[in-house]
């Protein structure tokens, strides 16, 4: 069992910055992909990034340029460098884990951008 616990949301004016944090604790294996999502109110949850146990990263075309997605795997934990924010990124934001074959997710942090 892996247990995911995200921190760093909070209300920020557009074209502010924040640093989400997910640690990852109890059955850690090497090789795995770690990623954030994004569920807006009355939307589907997407795909923000991801990055694998290598540091090969992935990002939705709307976030590239201004989130920088980054890990220490000595400490079991992913970031998510969120710049240039806008209204539109508002949401929850969920931490998921990949490992043999199963997948783990987090409760969710709110991040408002709203002046």
């Amino acid at each position: 069992q892996v247990q995911l616990v995200e921190s760093g949301g909070g209300l920020v004016q557009p074209g502010g910055s924040l640093r989400l944090s997910c640690a990852a604790s109890g059955v850690i294996l090497s090789i795995n992909i770690m990623g954030w999502y994004r569920q807006a109110p009355g939307k589907q949850r997407e795909l923000v990034a991801t990055i694998s146990s290598g540091g090969a990263s992935n990002y939705v075309d709307s976030v590239k340029g201004r989130f920088t997605i980054s890990r220490d795997n000595a400490r079991n934990t992913v970031y998510l460098q969120m710049n240039s924010l806008k209204p539109e990124d508002t949401a929850v934001y969920y931490c998921k884990r990949v490992q043999a074959g199963r997948e783990y997710w987090g409760k969710g942090t709110l991040v408002t951008v709203s002046s």
